[in-house]
């Protein structure tokens, strides 16, 4: 039965150019977990036919990855009024998860492997660049530990107090080095950013942002389940609470994954997660 007091407009990013490695495997787990609640869910797909007010209409914005001439049409789309309508909504903070392509998208620039800089929206202090077609590419399972410190309270208090693990999978030839925007996590297992630095993503408001596929989500629910509760809780000015939900298996399939890559399986709280 639909509970139509809470509705929820999902924004999905240029869908025919950034939905590489099944990256909307994200907005269907947001999708359906709002909808086994009994909310009413509206994927709007945000591309080269919408406009600014499209954009102002979302509650929450979902981004994938790119081959770099896709990602090019859409950074060069992606100007103007329809850069600020989304530069408004992540600054005042409109919940949104961006993989691989999507945060090289928001922040100052992207330099592929071959070709001209390509600028993005500066909505993230941070760079991308390719070092060149032979540089090997960053290819692997990937977990963070989060440490974007709003966010891992946020999500430690949804487990119950557990270490905040997210699982993930990583592909992506450029490299991206942070400014003064706050990394999303600690690399525990993968090489991240930049195989660098030891960062991994970023976290602005409440955008987050990472080189996880996977996707993302239907591994993590639980950050799924923030983005939802974040985004309703904007959108309607009040405190809620979502109904919890059996994900027992999935939460089998993330301790499994964590067994085999040997991180923290010692530690009690890294069996909760």
């Amino acid at each position: 039965m639909t509970n139509q007091k809470y509705e929820l407009t999902i924004g999905w990013l240029y869908p025919k150019l950034m939905s590489t490695y099944g990256d909307r495997g994200n907005v269907i787990t947001i999708e359906r977990r709002s909808q086994w609640r009994g909310y009413s869910v509206k994927v709007l797909p945000l591309d080269q036919n919408s406009t600014p007010e499209d954009i102002k209409s979302v509650d929450v914005i979902v981004g994938g990855g790119a081959q770099d001439r896709q990602q090019e049409i859409v950074m060069r789309d992606l100007q103007g009024a329809k850069a600020e309508a989304m530069r408004e909504k992540l600054d005042n903070g409109t919940p949104g998860v961006f993989t691989c392509g999507s945060p090289q998208l928001l922040g100052h620039y992207y330099e592929p492997a071959a070709g001209q800089r390509i600028q993005g929206l500066g909505i993230l202090d941070l760079v991308s660049i390719h070092p060149g077609e032979n540089t090997k590419r960053c290819i692997g399972n990937l977990v963070i530990e989060v440490t974007a410190e709003r966010l891992a309270q946020d999500l430690r208090t949804m487990l119950g107090g557990a270490t905040p693990y997210l699982v993930g999978f990583e592909n992506h030839g450029g490299r991206t080095k942070l400014g003064k925007v706050e990394a999303l996590g600690q690399v525990v297992y993968g090489l991240g950013n930049n195989g660098e630095d030891g960062t991994e993503g970023a976290f602005y408001q409440n955008a987050i942002a990472t080189y996880s596929h996977g996707p993302l989500l239907p591994k993590n629910p639980f950050v799924a389940d923030w983005l939802i509760q974040t985004a309703l809780r904007l959108k309607y000015q009040q405190p809620i609470a979502l109904t919890p939900l059996e994900d027992s298996l999935e939460m089998q399939a993330r301790f499994a994954m964590l067994k085999r890559l040997k991180v923290n399986t010692t530690n009690p709280e890294a069996v909760k997660v």
